[in-house]
């Protein structure tokens, strides 16, 4: 039963992963590439340092912590970086850094999913971890979509050929 467990909670978290990276695939294809760079204001981030920034958070929670790596992340210049990335490296690194990822968690044994660690100053087993960076994935991809569709008054088409109004059965 443990090993069912196991594998459920490690293939809904690769799906999780996939769809933020699936829907910000779309996203990014809408954009040019001054439109990434583009702040809609002092408050907020740019497409480029979100992508900078998911890339960072994961690398140190699910690559870095449940994967038993230094962590070596600079948050700081995940924010303060305005260029240098085109679109499509920005793209390959989220997506490199995601596969990354995808593997950790899928070769994470049990012991690893239920040992407690210190990341950021909290503590999480490795399923909270996954957990944590699953949700702040998600969190920034909307962020992403919202800005994508504010630039461009479209919509993004994520779930076009699916009856999102199904009941469940």
């Amino acid at each position: 039963m443990v090993d069912q467990l196991r594998e459920e909670f490690v293939q809904n978290t690769l799906y999780r992963f996939d769809e933020s990276t699936r829907m910000n695939t779309i996203s990014l294809a809408q954009l040019s590439e001054e439109e990434i760079w583009k702040n809609p204001n002092e408050s907020l981030n740019s497409v480029g340092n979100l992508i900078l920034h998911i890339c960072g958070n994961i690398t140190q929670y699910v690559i870095s912590s449940l994967g038993e790596k230094e962590d070596n992340r600079n948050r700081d210049i995940e924010f303060s970086t305005t260029s240098g990335f085109s679109k499509a490296e920005l793209l390959q690194k989220l997506t490199e850094t995601v596969e990354t990822a995808k593997r950790v968690v899928n070769d994470a044994s049990i012991e690893q999913l239920i040992r407690k660690r210190e990341v950021q100053g909290f503590y999480f087993s490795g399923i909270g971890v996954a957990l944590h960076a699953v949700e702040h994935y998600s969190y920034h991809t909307g962020q992403i979509t919202f800005w994508t569709k504010q630039l461009k008054n479209s919509d993004l088409g994520f779930y076009d050929g699916h009856d999102l109004n199904v009941k469940n059965k």
